[in-house]
């Protein structure tokens, strides 16, 4: 169950990330599969550092976090590479 949340919340974390920043946005549906990426990602590192572990709200955080993270890092490298 912990894993659905985070792909989920990393599904909004990407399109929130792509919301505030336009410039690194890749449209919904990349934004949205970035950020299930960046949720797994993001609480597979962080449960194994102990920061996503005890809660729904670490877990939704981590999700969320790296879903955004991984997005702005997307968006910056195909930026960067000219789209």
């Amino acid at each position: 169950m912990e894993w659905l949340v985070s792909l989920l919340c990393g599904a909004a974390g990407g399109n929130l990330a792509g919301g505030l920043m336009k410039k690194l946005s890749l449209g919904t549906l990349w934004n949205s599969v970035v950020g299930i990426l960046g949720g797994g990602i993001g609480q597979g590192v962080l449960g194994s550092i102990g920061l996503a572990e005890g809660g729904i709200l670490n877990q939704i955080l981590a999700g969320g976090a790296g879903g955004g993270v991984l997005l702005a890092i997307i968006g910056l490298v195909k930026g960067g590479t000219g789209k």
